[in-house]
């Protein structure tokens, strides 16, 4: 079979060899790293060359935890109100309005990427908008829902469905009636129930590969495959048998809040692996949310928020005991556990789940990961080392941005949110520290800006026009190499295939992304203004700039 030579400066994220020029590619696999001299002559004359010239190659990009059939449905099946910027609620109207207008035929209208303020609206917002048909609003961490009289009437969320949730979830008017604002367990009990076909959900996944590639990620963790769509593995599944997916992704199943049934439910998931996983699309565990958010007064803290004394947050999978036979009977399989943990509170929770786990299973490498740590104590920091968790980290989110820092100020006091998103601290302690977006949830898919934001802790001069962010918890940056690995060979070793992915090294897949800038020597403002060359996969090239 014809092989491909690589000429260009490669990272290549390999210890024993950092940097080469070229590279040879068999059959999909990395043949030989090393000088171009010798590459040429085991490539061969009738090889393909793809010469990058000056440019960089970098082991394909990875990005720990994302969703991928929703983010490609609010790419072409949601009003995106993320292109109004921050809070603009004049704005949403006109997009819904134009979305609405462009899709007639449509029996539903889903708008997403709300970032709420101090301006509470209600169903009446949306009404006035569309009246005929069901109409949900999402905000963009994807954690509160505002829904018109038509979709509180097709999700039957009426006086008792309130009073069953609780008027911290289900918020009421004056007279106990639902006024159209949810948020958490009642949300991820009706999203998935929109009716959505699996021929929907495949375009939606593709439209996800297609920009996933265009950002330089050739693998990703889907955390939560079916929260959002409950069809999506079979999307998965039926993708790969196509040869339509390039993209590897390796995925968490949803687990609903306390699980009547751990076992029979790592069971489930064991089944739908064997029968559904392939090269490209792989379970490898269960997924499970722990807390909300600290933003929409949800994230389960170690105290009380300051404006509501009593109250520290929402605590979802709460049950201690279901918890630790969710990740022994995980391990029984193979697999791992993941779970969303914003707060502090919903962390040290965790930590001792774990920590009993290991006790029952003796298995201090299952690898359970803990995304988002918005705010962790130093006794948790350590803790998530001991217990060989993996700790995935939003660099992303780590500057002051004003308005979400002022609230955090608000909810939880300055001295807390001025530590929040610790990263060096966990690669101090040991941890295996992976970097993720959360996108679509999180609007930024961006490689050059984690690795900016993760040493500046700050965002670069004109980040989205926003004005008057700040560096933030300063003492947690970390270096352009650990950036790298938090990208590639640890992400890797969260999905256990640092044997075949994460670096670039003989016999391992040829995934590689090109970038032109040299993202561990080049001035921290040239890194901003990196630019994407080329994204391959298998040794092919998949996109191009």
């Amino acid at each position: 079979m014809k092989q491909t030579l690589i000429l260009g400066n490669i990272i290549t994220v390999d210890e024993k060899r950092p940097f080469a020029k070229a590279a040879v590619v068999k059959n999909g696999v990395f043949s030989y790293i090393g000088s171009a001299e010798e590459a040429k002559k085991l490539a061969g004359a009738d090889a393909k060359v793809l010469d990058y010239g000056d440019n960089y190659i970098y082991p394909g990009f990875m990005e720990s935890h994302c969703h991928g059939s929703f983010a490609g449905e609010r790419a072409i099946g949601q009003a995106d109100l993320m292109q109004a910027g921050l809070t603009n609620y004049p704005k949403y109207r006109e997009i819904i309005k134009e979305f609405i207008a462009k899709n007639p035929q449509r029996d539903f209208y889903v708008a997403a990427g709300w970032v709420e303020n101090e301006e509470y609206v209600d169903k009446s917002f949306l009404d006035e908008i569309c009246s005929d048909k069901p109409l949900f609003m999402q905000t963009g961490g994807g954690h509160s829902m505002l829904l018109n009289t038509k979709a509180m009437e097709w999700a039957g969320v009426d006086a008792e469905y309130a009073k069953k949730w609780g008027y911290d979830l289900v918020h009421v008017d004056e007279n106990g009636d639902p006024n159209g604002y949810l948020c958490e367990g009642p949300l991820f009990e009706i999203v998935p129930n929109l009716p959505t076909t699996v021929r929907d959900i495949k375009d939606y996944l593709l439209a996800w590969q297609e920009i996933a590639l265009s950002r330089g990620y050739t693998t990703v963790g889907d955390a939560g495959a079916n929260v959002i769509h409950r069809d999506a593995p079979q999307a998965y599944y039926e993708l790969e048998k196509e040869g339509k997916l390039k993209l590897r992704t390796y995925a968490w199943m949803y687990v609903t809040d306390n699980i009547a049934d751990p076992k029979a439910e790592i069971a489930r998931i064991a089944a739908q692996r064997a029968e559904m996983s392939g090269e490209y699309f792989h379970i490898i565990g269960a997924k499970a949310f722990l807390d909300g958010v600290t933003e929409a007064h949800t994230g389960w803290q170690n105290q009380d928020y300051l404006d509501t004394p009593g109250y520290h947050g929402a605590e979802r999978f709460n049950d201690h005991d279901k918890m630790v036979q969710l990740i022994v009977e995980a391990d029984k399989e193979g697999m791992s556990v993941h779970v969303h943990s914003e707060g502090g509170g919903a962390t040290h929770y965790m930590l001792g789940c774990i920590e009993d786990a290991e006790k029952i299973t003796g298995d201090k490498d299952q690898r359970n990961v803990l995304a988002h740590l918005h705010f962790v104590t130093d006794e948790d920091v350590r803790r998530m080392a001991e217990t060989g968790s993996v700790a995935a980290v939003p660099p992303l989110w780590s500057p002051g941005v004003p308005g979400v820092y002022d609230q955090e100020i608000a909810y939880v006091g300055k001295e807390l949110a001025d530590q929040a998103y610790p990263i060096k601290s966990f690669y101090d302690a040991g941890a295996n520290v992976v970097f993720h977006s959360d996108f679509p949830v999180s609007p930024m898919l961006d490689i050059k800006y984690s690795i900016y934001m993760a040493e500046k802790r700050n965002v670069p001069a004109g980040f989205m026009g926003i004005d008057g962010v700040k560096a933030r918890n300063l003492k947690e940056a970390i270096t352009r190499e650990q950036s790298l690995r938090a990208m590639t060979i640890n992400v890797a070793r969260q999905f256990h295939q640092e044997h075949r992915l994460g670096s670039i090294e003989v016999d391992k897949v040829a995934n590689m992304t090109v970038f032109d800038c040299d993202f561990l020597h080049d001035d921290i403002e040239k890194v901003a203004k990196a630019n994407i060359v080329a994204t391959l996969i298998d040794g092919e090239e998949v996109f191009k700039a």
